[in-house]
């Protein structure tokens, strides 16, 4: 017969009466002082010079701009104010820079200012799911480990979705530690709205964590296994109704008086949900051409197009060139503390904490380390962020596990451990760019095999000596991180798929730093000329112009504050407009130009993108040349 436990059973800690950001009645005088450092520290290392990536990736920013202008393109997230086409994504991520936006009109600063709050909320919560059991200077580390993440330094500086769909994960799993501990209905309640928010930011994958978070809390809730199962039913209900509201009113909508479902080939969002933006993520197909975003029409082919769009998949991946330098500098010493701290914890009560903790952040990790490592479809180095509070709250979880065993040698050979491969896969991934501060890798390195070795000779230290050694060992175990993540906040980044690091590299590899993709056609860095921006914003029709593709229209909108048809979504392959339907537009008198020589390869491919709109074009209208761009008057008499 199952009992019901009065609550988590947990190894003796410092106690508190608060969770964290507050402060706790048992927390020691330096607890909230050394929070407000650390998230003041985040704020602005994120903040500062924000603005020097300019517009980002111009396929989020135009869409940001379009929310600036209309509540309807805000609502459906879509690509122009004049709502012919949303992104392929979600708008929950354009909700809050569009909010901005409006707020304190379009520019970097207002795009991008609220992603680097978000950082600054994830580290919060982050400190405050793991100070709650095993107190502030695990709280801390965790939280200085998400903020010195280089895949953190450069996403939450961006306006790429990851941004919130991290703080979103997060915040559901902080709500789990929440409900874990007296079995409450409403946090459990809390746990499946954040996830459904996670869900309205990039579908599926804010959806990864849920098998770690029920598992966590089917095995060690404090309370019967029928009120578990239905508790966790709760939250599974909670979970669609936070994000199915959104998908009703759209699939409800009239799809002649809302916008295209970009991304999708029968404009349905929930075709994205298991096409394009779900399995075939996954498996591969349905747009997917491992080329991450670079939309359909084949081409690259399970995601072995280079370290930009993920490299080949196995369980190396996340090691290998640009995903390696996103995240993995302490991805060896986490996999090592989940595995030493599992062993530790083996023959515990079911509902202890530690065990509880491990589930949730060591099952996140594993997840989305495996689903990475594997899936064929469209994946890029920077949506390994997702990973980022996992990792963090892993080691510090099993460093205070371990601290607290430090009278036992296999708990200080697991320090030991996660301190050595820290130090030694940190001096390999610098050793990857070494003429960028070598000195450096040669200190990380010195520092860990010092601390690690102290820890593992049977010698009796003094506390004081001891935390000293092992305080060492983590911070020169973190130290290659930091650095890295300092350096890419250093750095400008445009185009759709932004890296990490100093901007000391080529520009498509691994560790290249200030950048990625920019240029025409992929979504950042495209100049537009002073004639063509005059001739757009005196155009005096809905649509100032139409050209193929988002990539394409983004600067062209971007530079004229414009409202331009992106014919095909972001890469020119969707179904929309029809050759019949873009005639209606330019008879109704509502588009005014097309620029051709965008990018993509839709209906029928060829230079220029949509053929059969382009040939109509090419054939019915007189081409100029403007700037370097040939446009064709569509209004012309």
């Amino acid at each position: 017969m199952t009992t019901t436990s009065p609550g988590l059973d947990a190894v003796p800690r410092v106690a508190t009466t608060d969770d964290g950001v507050k402060g706790g009645q048992g927390d020691p005088r330096w607890a909230r002082p050394a929070l407000i450092v650390l998230l003041l520290a985040t704020a602005v290392l994120y903040i500062q010079n924000v603005a020097v990536s300019g517009n980002g990736n111009d396929f989020y920013a135009a869409a940001v701009q379009a929310a600036s202008k209309s509540w309807k393109a805000w609502f459906f997230g879509s690509f122009d104010a004049a709502n012919f086409i949303t992104v392929d994504k979600p708008p929950a991520s354009t909700w809050v820079m569009g909010l901005s936006a409006r707020i304190f009109g379009y520019s970097s600063w207002s795009m991008l200012v609220p992603q680097a709050l978000e950082a600054v909320a994830a580290v919060a919560l982050l400190y405050a799911a793991v100070k709650r059991w095993f107190g502030p200077a695990a709280g801390l580390f965790a939280g200085a480990v998400l903020a010195l993440t280089p895949a953190a330094a450069l996403i939450f500086r961006f306006n790429n979705p990851d941004a919130l769909l991290v703080l979103l994960m997060t915040a559901a799993a902080y709500c789990m530690v929440r409900a874990l501990e007296n079995a409450s209905t409403k946090w459990m309640l809390l746990v499946g709205t954040a996830l459904g928010f996670a869900f309205l930011t990039k579908m599926l994958q804010g959806w990864l964590i849920v098998p770690a978070l029920g598992l966590a809390y089917l095995v060690c809730a404090p309370t019967s296994v029928p009120r578990r199962i239905l508790q966790l039913l709760a939250g599974l209900g909670a979970m669609i109704v936070s994000c199915g509201w959104w998908i009703a009113i759209v699939s409800l909508w009239p799809a002649d008086s809302r916008p295209y479902a970009g991304g999708s080939e029968n404009n349905s969002v929930l075709e994205l949900v298991f096409g394009y933006n779900g399995l075939g993520r996954i498996f591969g197909g349905s747009g997917n051409g491992g080329g991450g975003g670079m939309g359909g029409g084949g081409g690259m082919q399970g995601g072995v197009a280079g370290s930009s769009f993920g490299g080949p998949t196995g369980l190396n991946r996340l090691f290998g060139s640009e995903m390696g330098n996103q995240i993995s500098w302490l991805l060896p010493a986490a996999l090592i503390a989940l595995v030493a701290a599992l062993i530790i914890t083996w023959r515990r009560p079911r509902t202890d904490r530690t065990r509880a903790a491990l589930i949730i952040w060591g099952g996140w990790l594993l997840t989305i380390w495996l689903i990475f490592s594997y899936m064929k479809g469209t994946i890029h180095p920077y949506y390994t962020v997702a990973m980022a509070p996992a990792v963090a709250a892993v080691i510090a979880v099993a460093g205070k596990t371990f601290w607290d065993a430090r009278d036992l040698w296999r708990a200080r050979l697991a320090l030991a451990a996660m301190i050595l491969a820290s130090g030694w896969w940190s001096y390999t991934l610098l050793a990857r760019n070494a003429d960028w501060h070598p000195e450096l890798r040669y200190l990380v390195l010195v520092v860990t095999v010092i601390a690690g070795i102290g820890l593992i000779i049977p010698l009796r230290l003094a506390t004081r000596a001891l935390a000293a050694l092992v305080l060492a060992g983590l911070l020169g175990g973190v130290a290659g991180s930091a650095a890295y993540a300092v350096a890419t906040t250093a750095n400008s980044h445009t185009g759709s798929i932004p890296s990490v690091g100093p901007s000391t590299s080529s520009e498509f590899g691994g560790g290249m730093g200030g950048g990625g993709m920019g240029g025409g056609g992929m979504g950042g860095g495209s100049s537009v000329s002073q004639d063509l921006v005059e001739l757009l914003q005196n155009a005096g029709t809905k649509w100032a112009a139409a050209t193929v593709s988002s990539n394409s229209a983004a600067p062209l909108q971007l530079a004229s504050d414009q409202p331009v048809m992106a014919i095909g979504g972001f890469s020119g392959s969707d179904p929309a407009p029809t050759l019949e339907e873009f005639q209606d537009y330019v008879s109704a008198g509502e588009v005014r130009y097309f620029i051709s020589g965008g990018m993509g390869g839709g209906r029928g491919g060829g230079p220029g993108g949509n053929s059969e709109i382009a040939e109509w074009v090419a054939a019915n209208y007189t081409a100029t040349t403007v700037g370097e761009q040939t446009v064709y008057d569509l209004q012309a008499s």
